[in-house]
This record gives C-alpha cells, sequence and structure tokens, in this order.
C-alpha cells in the first residue's frame, strides 16, 4: 500500500511538472501552426510562471526537463550530418537534465514563494554554455504583456499577489501592459528582393552541386536586376566555397553590384583562419562582415581548451572552431545603415551593442540544419524580442524556412 501510494505521488509530481512546461511552451507550438493570439498567450504564460512559483520542488525538476526538450529538441538533427545519430537521444537527453536541473535550484534555498520567485527572476540572467534562447520573457512577446526585465519583474509580483492577496493581483499587470513601447520606425524606402531558398543540407558543401549552386544564386541575382531592386538579400553561406578565394566568382558579383546591391553568405578565410560571413557588393566594391557571436558547441566549444580540442577530434574530425570578429559591422546601402547580424547572433544583445542610430538589421541564417522543427518559428521569435527591445526592423532571410520582416 506504501509503494503504490508513492508511485501515484510521483506519478502526480511528473504530470504537474509536464503541464507546467507544456503552458510554458505553448506559444511556440501555437505560432508553429500559425496561431498567435495575444489572449491565450498572456493567459497560459501567467498560467505557466504562476505554477512554477506553487508546484511542490520535486515538479520543479520535471518542469524544467521537459521544458527544455519541448525548447530545444530539434539541437539534435545537426548531428545527422555528421553521421552522429546516435548522439541524438543522448543530446536530447542531456538537455532536459541541464534544464531539470536549473529549474530545481528555484527551490534551493527554500521553498518559499517569494526566494522561488526571486531565483526565477534570476535565472533570466542565465546562458548555460553561452546558450541564450531559452528565455522566460520570450512568453509575452506575443501577449498584453511587455518583454523586459522590469515587466517579468512584475509579471512575478502580480503571481506572488495572485497566492496572498488576490484582489490586488492585477495592479501589476496593468503596469506592464501600458508600460508596452510603441515603435514608429518604418520599412526604409527601399525595394529590397529575399528569394526563398531551401537547400537541402545534405548537398549543400557536396562538390558536385556546387556550381550548380552557385549557377541559382546568380540567376536570383540576375532576376532581381531585370526586376529593378535596389538590394537582394541572399541567407547565410548561400555561396557554398570560401568566397574571398573565389577571385573569377568576386569579379562576377562585383559587375553585377553596378545595377544592385547584393548581401549574401559565404566563408571567408585568411592565414589559416576560417570566419562565417557576410559579404556586401556595392558599386563594384565588396565589404566583408565577420560573425561576431559564434553558435555554441556549433561553430566553437564554450570550454577549456583541452576540452575544446577533444571534442573537436572526436566529433568534428579535427576540425577547428570558426573566429569570431571584435565588434558588429553595419552596412551603407544606398545611404541607409543596416547592421549584420548572420543567424544565431540576431538573438542576442552582443550584436546590437553601439547599435546607435541604426534601425534596421540584415540577419541571414542557414536553418536546413533544423528543419523541419520549431527551430525557425522560435529564432522568430526571439528576433521579434529583439526587435522590440531595440525597436529595429529585422529583415530575415533564411535557407530552409521563411523568409520574414520583423518590425518592432
Amino acid at each position: 500500500m506504501f509503494l503504490l501510494k508513492r508511485d501515484y505521488s510521483n506519478r502526480n509530481m511528473i504530470i504537474k511538472g509536464l503541464c507546467t512546461s507544456i503552458l510554458f511552451s505553448s506559444f511556440i507550438y501555437l505560432s508553429f501552426f500559425g496561431i498567435e493570439n495575444k489572449i491565450i498567450n498572456s493567459l497560459f504564460g501567467l498560467a505557466a510562471i504562476y505554477l512554477i512559483l506553487i508546484i511542490p520542488k520535486k515538479s520543479l525538476f520535471y518542469t524544467g526537463f521537459f521544458i527544455g526538450v519541448f525548447w530545444c529538441w530539434w539541437l539534435c538533427l545537426s548531428f545527422q550530418y555528421y553521421d552522429l545519430y546516435y548522439l541524438i537521444p543522448l543530446v536530447i537527453l542531456g538537455v532536459g537534465l541541464i534544464y531539470g536541473i536549473i529549474f530545481y535550484c528555484f527551490s534551493l534555498f527554500g521553498n518559499s514563494i517569494y526566494t522561488r520567485a526571486f531565483i526565477f527572476f534570476a535565472f533570466t540572467f542565465l546562458e548555460p554554455f553561452g546558450f541564450n534562447w531559452l528565455k522566460p520573457e520570450l512568453l509575452f512577446v506575443d501577449s498584453y504583456l511587455g518583454i523586459t526585465k522590469l515587466d517579468f519583474a512584475l509579471i512575478l509580483l502580480a503571481m506572488i499577489l495572485l497566492n496572498k492577496y488576490k484582489y490586488i493581483f492585477w495592479i501589476p499587470l496593468v503596469i506592464s501592459f501600458y508600460l508596452l513601447p510603441t515603435s514608429t520606425i518604418s520599412k526604409p524606402l527601399l525595394k529590397i528582393n529575399m528569394p526563398q531558398l531551401n537547400v537541402n543540407q545534405f548537398i549543400k558543401w557536396e562538390k558536385k552541386y556546387r556550381n550548380e549552386l552557385i549557377s541559382k544564386n546568380l540567376d536570383l541575382i540576375n532576376k532581381a536586376i531585370q526586376n529593378k531592386y535596389d538590394l537582394i538579400i541572399l541567407p547565410e553561406t548561400s555561396f557554398p566555397t570560401i568566397l574571398n578565394n573565389n577571385e573569377e566568382l568576386l569579379e562576377i558579383l562585383k559587375n553585377k553590384s553596378k545595377n544592385i546591391d547584393i548581401v549574401t553568405g559565404s566563408l571567408y578565410k585568411k592565414d589559416g583562419l576560417y570566419h562565417n560571413s557576410t559579404y556586401h557588393f556595392s558599386q563594384q566594391k565588396v565589404e566583408v562582415a565577420h560573425k561576431v557571436v559564434l553558435v555554441p558547441f556549433g561553430e566553437a566549444v564554450p570550454l577549456p581548451e583541452k576540452i575544446r580540442n577533444f571534442i573537436n577530434d572526436i566529433f568534428y574530425n579535427g576540425a577547428k572552431d570558426y573566429e569570431k570578429a571584435k565588434e558588429p559591422t553595419n552596412f551603407n546601402i544606398k545611404g541607409i545603415s543596416f547592421r549584420n547580424a548572420i543567424c544565431y547572433e540576431a538573438t542576442t544583445d552582443e550584436i546590437f551593442e553601439n547599435i546607435g542610430e541604426t534601425k534596421y538589421m540584415i540577419a541571414t541564417s542557414n536553418n536546413a540544419w533544423f528543419t523541419p522543427s520549431t527551430q525557425p518559428v522560435l529564432q522568430r521569435l526571439l528576433m521579434k524580442y529583439y526587435a522590440k527591445k531595440y525597436d529595429v526592423v529585422i529583415y530575415s532571410s533564411a535557407n530552409g524556412s521563411k523568409n520574414t520582416i520583423i518590425q518592432p
């Protein structure tokens, strides 16, 4: 009888954690199916935050575990391109365990709703291994509440009041609603072409497809010139080559830039070091912007050198980490300043540093690593978060997922 009772208790803890994680992750999957309702997102988000503050301590582990899986399961998809299929379940399990432990720590210093709320708020500043995509404020990016740290503190306060003083819990929520900023940024007066690319990752770097892919890109540029566009944006690594070492292709693109500005992704190599870069061609000149923020465990292993070298030797055939630039780059396109961002860095604060009066960003991505999955949806929601935070219009050009223009 005692064992049956304990089994029931454990099952109950798991169910509470699972339900909380579903509420916490619902906005991602609703958006995946084209549902972005502010009322639903507001209510589900608040319910998730409230439950995290009051559910039993053991349930917090299961909450974090399932949240880690629901938000980040797609990370494992890239391992198929390295023939590391056996790592896929281990990666999913590992991510779940990491976030399960983190959420369990919300009650590490006592089970008071106040201490739990304080540690939960502190978690919003945490980026495990440099990965910042599990961001609690993101729950409210398409809601009637704000997405700043102050807004999240007000939401936590409202949930504490709901638990202790039910009649006044709505006051912090009303404050957050009235703190919502309004943006006056409009699109630039440029005719911009972002053709949709869907190049399969299995063939992208195969030598036998290289010329075909390059020819298709050049055809897209020619078509944009014919249609009198001012600018064409092609995604990250659209040209599957080390472009600065390909003099013939560089000259072709420079000549085409007499009639249109071209922004495209490719690799860059100098002194034996590789960069993931964006090339801007304009009036027969080229400017190169290197990536500033590298993808943790994708482009750089954020661990001590000996461990990093071991991981690169075992899993990446001895490949070295990419090099990164010291600061972001702005492109001047027809007299308008655009901040350059490549994939992951478009969802980090670092790329917005010293952005000043620049109110436009070109974000290029290669999402073929992770599709089909919820990764492009989560990326878009994160870019919407940063567009609101910094009052910037983002032109997102991606391979393998839908291009979009994101306004604050």
